[in-house]
């Protein structure tokens, strides 16, 4: 199955440390972010599960719920949690979703249909494909995807940002330019007529080319 940008977020049911959810009905009518891992015990995804709880509260303030995905059971999730507390200082506290027989991963296009049924006997390299940060809109449409290989920590500030850009644009015509972060200028969208963009932006914009309508970031 490939996935897309704007394609419906597949919906599932699994055990997680949590106990069984329902994915669409756990996203309720807020913003998730699933990031998966290729295996248990392994060293650059316990850095990241470990950073992922220090943000969770950033994530909460965006109406943000975060969940990890790992090629192993629950039972594994839970004494890999210790070492993720022991090692980087931060305990986590959002769900992890068991996936030992792959379901999750092949549903996300991660893992081919022929990988098996089993998350036995599999190493992390078997997985290297699922390494993706998805997230998913109250829509439950994927609005971002970011995938990784396994020797390179990924940048889950950058993943903020992003949000942070992307519930900005659902609010107001505007985008936001290359490196943009909270508080710097915007870009009208070109969609948006000078009539109209007079009427939303009363303040007026530079424009150093007709279709480059640069204005402050709305309120």
């Amino acid at each position: 199955m490939s996935l897309r940008i704007n394609d419906t977020a597949p919906d599932f049911t699994a055990e997680t440390t949590h106990g069984p959810i329902k994915f669409h009905e756990w996203l309720g009518d807020g913003w998730a972010v699933l990031f998966s891992h290729p295996k248990d015990f392994t060293p650059v995804c316990t850095t990241e599960l470990g950073y992922m709880a220090g943000l969770k509260k950033d994530f909460e303030k965006r109406n943000v719920k975060i969940i990890g995905l790992s090629i192993d059971t629950v039972e594994d999730h839970k004494k890999w949690k210790s070492d993720i507390e022991e090692t980087q200082g931060h305990k986590v506290d959002y769900p992890m979703i068991g996936d030992p027989e792959l379901k999750v991963a092949k549903l996300y296009g991660m893992l081919p249909a022929e990988a098996g049924e089993t998350c036995a006997g599999r190493t992390a390299a078997d997985n290297a494909t699922v390494r993706t940060v998805f997230v998913v809109g109250p829509d439950k449409k994927i609005k971002l995807m970011l995938s990784y290989p396994m020797s390179t920590g990924r940048n889950f500030d950058e993943v903020l940002r992003v949000i942070d850009s992307m519930q900005l644009t659902a609010m107001h015509k505007v985008a936001t330019p290359v490196n943009w972060k909270q508080g710097d200028d915007v870009i009208i969208l070109p969609s948006v007529a000078e009539a109209e963009a007079k009427e939303k932006f009363p303040g007026g914009w530079k424009a150093p080319r007709p279709y480059l309508r640069i204005v402050p970031q709305p309120k």
